[in-house]
């Protein structure tokens, strides 16, 4: 079988229509609905069926999106020997993620690439944990966090390098008196109002472990993505909230002071799809 058919089968299953893959990959659905027929006629047997309004993959289709990785990574880990072979790496590299996490990240990675012929191109994304795996799709690294594991919800099958741990602090304004604090305590903070990121964001389960173990919810006044607002807010004196420790660089105007009795920190992982892990360009950035 035809490796693109079996791409086009994988990304059908990650991204749920013929119409989606379309815009992916710069395609019209009726090119993609003529690939996926030639597909099912070499398979002899049907690998899409009716869903709702859309398609979804038979077993056999399913059986042969796994197969795409497996054919995609074996090619890729034969153009990275000839990659070795020809000298250094040369090319571009996607990254997307997570603004925070590659402002720890990129600084660095653009000066160990400045002296190499690997280019970067760089996409910030701000979403939910389980979101950032469907990233995966579009970028050859994503650079995700998760707060319940090292593996964030929905990356399964990618592969997930752990960059760093990092602690989540409570960031407090400078003139409240809790910002004198060595640590604190759920307790100390549960009645306090909160400056929260959306529903569903990973920060948001720190405060859910404070909620149970106080028994009682939290004040939420404010629900922000971007940590920046979040600490200008904290600072003007706003409320309390939840930054992570070694990526917040305005820590000046207001006290991160340690959560202690829940767990509160993040993983921060690199994940990528199995096939795009082999190139010899992601090996070198």
């Amino acid at each position: 079988m035809d490796i693109r058919h079996l791409e086009l089968l994988r990304d059908l299953r990650e991204r749920g229509s013929l119409a989606a893959v379309a815009a992916a990959t710069h395609r019209t659905p009726s090119a993609l609905s003529q690939q996926l027929r030639t597909a099912q006629r070499v398979a002899g047997t049907p690998l899409v069926e009716p869903h709702g309004r859309g398609l979804r993959l038979t077993e056999a289709g399913e059986l042969l999106a796994d197969g795409a990785d497996e054919v995609a990574a074996a090619i890729a880990r034969v153009d990275s020997r000839l990659s070795e072979h020809r000298g250094r790496p040369t090319g571009r590299v996607s990254v997307a993620g997570l603004p925070s996490g590659l402002t720890a990240l990129l600084p660095g990675a653009l000066v160990l690439l400045s002296d190499s012929d690997v280019e970067l191109s760089i996409d910030d994304l701000d979403l939910a944990e389980h979101d950032y795996a469907r990233a995966a799709a579009d970028a050859d690294i994503v650079v995700a966090h998760s707060l319940t594991s090292e593996v964030p919800v929905g990356s399964e099958g990618l592969v997930a390098t752990v960059l760093t741990r990092e602690p989540l602090d409570v960031a407090v304004p400078p003139d409240h008196p809790l910002a004198a604090r060595a640590t604190l305590r759920p307790e100390d903070v549960v009645d306090e109002p909160w400056i929260c990121v959306p529903e569903h964001y990973p920060f948001d389960t720190v405060l859910q472990r404070i909620e149970a173990t106080c028994a009682r919810p939290l004040h939420r006044r404010l629900r922000i993505r971007d940590n920046h607002l979040v600490a200008a807010l904290v600072a003007a004196g706003e409320g309390l909230a939840l930054l992570p420790r070694y990526t917040t660089r305005s820590a000046d105007e207001f006290a991160l002071v340690p959560l202690v009795d829940v767990p509160s920190a993040r993983w921060i992982v690199a994940l990528s799809r199995p096939d795009r892990a082999e190139r010899a360009l992601l090996q070198k950035s």
